[in-house]
C-alpha cells in the first residue's frame, strides 16, 4: 500500500504537492465548516420559529440589521479574496518553469499522446529524470484535450493551433498515470498514458536507445514499434476486431469500398491514408483520423506499411 496517498488525494510525487495539498485541504474544511453552520442555523430557526397554533399571528418583520449585513458581506469577502490570492500564487508558480529545465514537446490527437525529445526520440510514454524540472510544450492536432498528472498535482489544456505549457519536478521514481480530462470524442476514456520517472543515469541510457527506435530492427519490426509509439493502436486493432478505424489484420491486398469507390489496399493507398486520411474513407467508418503529414518520416511510413503486410 502506498502510504503517500490520502483519503482525498492520490499519491504524492512532485514538488507541487506542498503547495496544492494544503490549499485543497483549506478549501475543503472551509466548505465543510460553512456547510455545517448553514445546516445548524436552518435547523435552529425552523424549530424556533415554528408556527405552534393555528391562530398564531406573525410577529413584526425585522427590516434592517446593519451589524448582521456587514458581517455576512465583509467576512466572506475576506475569505474569498484570501483564497483567490493563494490560488493565483500557486497557478503562476505552475506556469513559470525555473532555470535549467529540460523541455519535451507534447502532441495530442484523438486518441493518443506523443512525446518528442530534443534528441529526436519519440515515445508514447513520457519518460523523465527524477529531481529535474521538466517543461512540456503542448499542442493538439485536432480538438481540445487536457493533460493531467494526478500524482504531480498539475494539469493544463492542450489546444489546437497553439502551444500551452506546464512544468513539474518529480520527487521520486515510478510510473504515474496521465489522463485526458476534456471530453474529446468516442475514445476519450481510452486516451491514457503515463509518466515514467527514472534515475538520471537510467534516463540517459533510455534516451540514447530511444533516439533511434529502429536501430537493429527490420522495417516490419520498426513498424510494430511505431504502431504503439505513434498511437495507431488507439484506433486500429491488429487482431481483426472492429475499432474506430479498420483493423490492420488481413488489410493489405484486400479490396475495400471507400468514399471514392472500390480500391485495392496497396502501398500507395496506405501511404495516402496516413498523409491524406479524408481522401478515401472506408465505408462504415467516420472520417476522424488526423493527418500524419509532417509527423511521420518517409522511413516511418515505409516501416508501418511493412508491418501491415505481415498481419495476414
Amino acid at each position: 500500500m502506498d502510504n503517500s496517498k490520502t483519503f482525498w488525494l492520490p499519491e504524492k510525487a512532485s514538488t507541487f504537492v506542498d503547495t496544492v495539498d494544503p490549499a485543497f485541504n483549506l478549501y475543503l474544511w472551509i466548505s465543510i465548516f460553512f456547510f455545517g453552520l448553514i445546516i445548524i442555523l436552518i435547523t435552529v430557526f425552523t424549530v424556533k420559529y415554528l408556527r405552534r397554533r393555528p391562530d398564531q399571528l406573525a410577529t413584526a418583520q425585522i427590516t434592517h440589521n446593519l451589524t448582521l449585513e456587514l458581517s455576512w458581506t465583509i467576512i466572506p469577502l475576506i475569505i474569498v479574496m484570501g483564497l483567490f490570492f493563494l490560488g493565483m500564487k500557486g497557478f503562476l508558480h505552475m506556469r513559470v518553469a525555473p532555470a535549467g529545465y529540460m523541455q519535451v514537446n507534447v502532441k495530442a490527437q484523438k486518441w493518443s499522446w506523443g512525446f518528442e525529445y530534443p534528441s529526436g526520440a519519440i515515445n508514447d510514454t513520457l519518460v523523465v529524470p527524477v529531481n529535474t524540472p521538466v517543461k512540456l510544450a503542448m499542442t493538439s492536432r485536432d480538438v481540445l484535450h487536457s493533460f493531467f498528472i494526478p500524482a504531480f498535482r498539475t494539469k493544463a489544456d492542450v489546444i489546437p493551433n497553439r502551444y500551452h505549457a506546464l512544468w513539474f519536478q518529480a520527487t521520486r521514481t515510478g510510473v504515474f498515470p496521465v489522463q485526458c480530462t476534456q471530453y474529446c470524442g468516442t475514445n476519450h476514456s481510452y486516451m491514457l498514458t503515463a509518466v515514467k520517472v527514472m534515475e538520471p543515469e537510467a534516463y540517459e541510457e533510455w534516451l540514447a536507445n530511444a533516439s533511434d527506435p529502429g536501430k537493429g530492427k527490420t522495417p516490419a519490426q520498426f513498424g510494430e514499434v511505431l504502431y504503439q509509439k505513434r498511437g495507431c493502436n488507439a484506433c486500429h486493432s491488429v487482431d481483426g476486431s472492429k475499432a474506430v478505424g479498420p483493423s490492420w489484420k488481413g488489410l493489405f491486398g484486400r479490396q475495400e469500398n471507400t468514399s471514392a469507390g472500390s480500391v485495392m489496399v496497396d502501398e500507395a493507398y496506405i501511404r495516402e491514408s496516413m498523409l491524406q486520411p479524408a481522401a478515401k474513407v472506408v465505408t462504415g467508418f467516420q472520417p476522424v483520423m488526423p493527418t500524419f503529414q509532417g509527423v511521420l518520416s518517409d522511413r516511418e511510413v515505409v516501416a508501418i506499411i511493412e508491418y501491415i503486410k505481415t498481419l495476414k
